[in-house]
């Protein structure tokens, strides 16, 4: 029987959502039913194709829900289990993964590549998206993409930690790694940019400032963490050293992957400061230095996958701060939309509006 799908059908086209019809879970594979997905800018990448990867295909990479079938040698999890979906399972074998870096793992979408499901009304093949296809109400993956949902956090909410929650926490904790009374800004309060403002609490940062386009999202900053609330402009920079005793802050995380939000996080930041960039840009966003700067300031930039984060060393800590109250999920939540609404989600992040949308099946 066919189940619902929000279908890519070629890079730079609108979703389609229609009826797709999914294998049996063969050896090594889990079928899933979507408890909820949430929208997330990765999506829009592919999409838009600024991440390329083979179309047409099922989108969406960040979901929860609950185990209905396994397929043979599936040991970690059993029908009718509650599970996170894990967009980026590591190999375990190439270098990345023997030097502990499993979020650089060099066969971590090679699932990308695979047919996923057929559409049911001409047997078009689909691949999924980012490996897991969550925008659908069932999907069928790899048993390397699912991880047991934590004890005490709803299916809804854990669909967060698939991506928003291990990206913005990681960011602070694991790459920027934030130390309690260090001053921090978030550069793009979306999903990622509001984990990110809620650990850099966790972190014991002691102002924490975060700067979008929109001035309408400062309640939800504020909600988050966030001590400060800046509008982006020209004077973004100036501004975030005017509140830091004129130095810069400690760390700045750019979570928006534009050349000149970029240049101004690391701008923001005191001399010897430290800017992560979590944000997808395209490879027309050119960011540049001169030589005398880099030397004089002695910053440092780095780039940041997936928050460095090991989903399966992560969740449970994530799962700690959720049950003690410092992490609140519903806080990264700006709409619950149905499947059907995907499309217009898609709209209002290209308009720059609103945190998370959840897709609730």
């Amino acid at each position: 029987m066919a189940v619902r799908a929000a279908v890519l059908p070629a890079v730079g086209a609108p979703l389609e959502i229609t009826g797709i019809d999914l294998p049996a879970p063969g050896p090594g594979r889990v079928r899933v039913r979507l408890a909820a997905a949430g929208v997330c800018h990765s999506d829009l990448s592919l999409s838009n194709g600024t991440m390329r990867l083979p179309v047409p295909a099922v989108l969406g990479h960040e979901g929860a829900g609950t185990v209905l079938a396994v397929g043979e040698g599936v040991t970690h999890v059993s029908p009718g289990d509650g599970v996170v979906l894990n967009w980026a399972p590591s190999c375990g074998a190439c270098p990345a993964c023997a030097r502990g870096e499993v979020w650089l793992c060099a066969n971590a979408l090679a699932g990308a590549a695979e047919v996923h499901a057929r559409r049911a009304d001409d047997g078009t093949d689909l691949y999924p998206g980012l490996n897991v296809a969550a925008f659908a109400e069932e999907t069928v993956v790899p048993a390397s993409c699912v991880l047991p949902a934590p004890d005490g956090v709803p299916l809804t909410d854990a669909a967060l930690l698939g991506c928003a929650v291990l990206t913005g926490y990681g960011a602070v904790h694991h790459s920027a790694q934030v130390r309690p009374g260090e001053t921090v800004a978030v550069f793009g309060v979306g999903g990622v940019g509001l984990a990110a403002l809620q650990a850099a609490r966790i972190a014991g940062a002691s102002t924490i400032v975060a700067v979008d386009v929109s001035p309408e999202k400062e309640e939800l900053a504020r909600s988050a963490g966030a001590t400060d609330y800046l509008v982006a402009s020209d004077t973004t920079a100036r501004e975030i050293r005017a509140r830091t005793g004129k130095e810069g802050v400690d760390v700045a995380v750019e979570c928006v992957g534009r050349a000149i939000t970029i240049r101004t996080a690391w701008e923001s930041t005191r001399r010897g400061g430290r800017t992560t960039v979590v944000g997808i840009g395209g490879k027309d966003q050119q960011v540049t230095f001169n030589a005398l700067e880099i030397f004089h300031w002695g910053r440092t930039l780095s780039g940041c996958v997936y928050g460095n984060s090991d989903p399966a060393r992560d969740l449970p800590v994530l799962a700690g701060h959720i049950r003690a109250g410092r992490l609140d999920l519903g806080a990264l939540v700006t709409e619950r939309i149905t499947l059907d609404d995907i499309p217009s989600a898609f709209d209002t992040m290209l308009a720059g509006k609103g945190g998370r949308a959840l897709v609730i099946f």
